[in-house]
């Protein structure tokens, strides 16, 4: 019965090919609006860390006090001070520290240009607490975290430019005219956003490159590539030293923290710690600390860009439009062949019947206007970074999941659409179409 009514939904599309055509491309254009501004919606807005989100916290301490503060909030990062008084104290179970760093590699092969790679200074517990993948070796220790060995971290692309893919664990690269050894390199890891390095505005950026411990990175002199805010009077100090005791805030830091009593604790400990500065005459406000997960710090940094709320919901009033130009389309359609609905009826077709033949078609119009809505979301694609940043556009791609999305929307959507206008054709009497004609 289903092949049946597929067939006569075939036969009557094809009597009135322009009403078919402006129900497809109706259906079509309102649901590629609406998967392409989806696709980038998914890209910014999913959690690049589940299976730990709600374990990893960022500390805030509020150094400079409330004239300086945007809406009461401490700021983003920690300044040299506060950051190594963290990782000293050790009131959580792992924790790290880390900044932006640009550096010049130096290729080996002498005819090969140095190039810019960025990447970070971190300490040993960030591979662990972040998961990141290793294709060779591991990370640095603890011990040549604190010894400050010349030690570094690559990623997979990088190990692929510089060796050829080969296991390099071992081996020694330069830079910025500085000799390191290679204890690692990793898979391919890109988590988006990119929630440990907010502040830098970091989230859409390429992936990192190299890792570099963060004692040594200090030790060296080596200068934040990231953001480095020192308040109102933007003054950095006059030498290294003098900035790294003064309260600029350039280091994003990080802890885990598995139990609400541990959750607690560490919030105590933030607490006291302002407060004991406090006391000591460097702080002469309140303590006023933030620990947030990870998605409360994405919520709090705008992780999600206005823009793509604003396009999602601008495309799922379009879609709407679409959808009711559609009843319109299907209602004309429909209530045009009342004189054979009245035929059909007064020779034993039930309403059931004229529902499942009607709906059937209208499931027809939807799967052609999703195979539509597939091409236009594929050309779509091509014009995101016309709306979004180019980091942002360029995470928007065209998988199995939205193909299998586009089609299902475009034919649910069609067929609900197509309700009304159905049982506006199934309440026609076969008494008065037959008297009529």
């Amino acid at each position: 019965m289903f092949v049946h009514n597929l067939r006569l939904g075939a036969f009557s599309l094809r009597r009135n090919p322009l009403l078919t055509a402006l129900m497809i491309m109706s259906i079509g254009f309102g649901v590629a609006a609406s998967m392409v501004t989806y696709a980038v919606f998914r890209a910014v807005s999913g959690d690049p860390i589940p299976q730990k989100s709600s374990q990893l916290f960022v500390p805030q301490i509020d150094n400079r006090g409330p004239q300086y503060n945007r809406q009461g909030e401490p700021p983003d990062a920690l300044n040299y001070t506060d950051a190594v008084a963290l990782m000293r104290a050790h009131r959580a179970p792992h924790q790290t520290l880390l900044f932006q760093v640009g550096m010049s590699v130096m290729p080996d092969d002498a005819h090969k240009m140095p190039f810019k790679a960025l990447g970070y200074a971190t300490t040993v517990d960030f591979f662990s607490m972040f998961d990141v993948p290793f294709q060779y070796g591991g990370s640095w220790s603890a011990e040549q975290d604190e010894a400050r060995e010349p030690v570094v971290v690559i990623s997979r692309a990088l190990n692929q430019k510089l060796f050829g893919g080969e296991n390099s664990v071992g081996r020694r690269m330069t830079l910025d005219d500085r000799q390191y050894r290679i204890v690692g390199v990793t898979e391919n890891w890109d988590p988006k956003p990119r929630f440990f390095d907010m502040f830098s505005g970091n989230a859409y950026a390429r992936p990192s490159q190299v890792y570099i411990p963060f004692n040594y990175a200090v030790d060296q002199k080596i200068d934040t590539y990231g953001n480095n805010n020192c308040g109102s009077d933007g003054k950095r100090g006059d030498n290294w030293d003098s900035w790294l005791r003064g309260e600029c805030v350039w280091i994003s830091a990080w802890v885990e923290l598995n139990t609400a009593d541990q959750v607690q604790a560490y919030r105590q400990y933030l607490d006291g710690y302002a407060q004991d500065q406090r006391n000591s005459g460097r702080f002469n406000w309140a303590p006023n600390n933030r620990l947030r997960d990870v998605h409360a710090w994405l919520e709090h940094e705008h992780a999600v860009p206005p823009e793509s709320r604003i396009s999602l919901s601008l495309a799922l009033g379009f879609l709407v439009i679409c959808l009711v130009n559609t009843v319109g389309l299907l209602l004309a359609k429909f209530m045009r062949r009342a004189p054979e609905i009245g035929v059909r009826r007064a020779l034993g077709a039930s309403r059931a019947d004229i529902y499942r033949q009607f709906l059937a078609e209208a499931a027809m119009v939807g799967l052609a206007g999703g195979a539509l809505g597939l091409l236009l979301t594929g050309l779509g694609m091509f014009g995101v970074g016309m709306v979004f940043e180019p980091q942002i556009a360029m995470l928007a791609h065209l998988d199995l999941s939205l193909v299998f999305l586009t089609l299902l929307l475009a034919v649910t959507a069609t067929v609900l659409a197509a309700f009304y206008p159905t049982w506006r054709a199934a309440q026609v009497q076969p008494a008065w179409q037959l008297k009529s004609n």
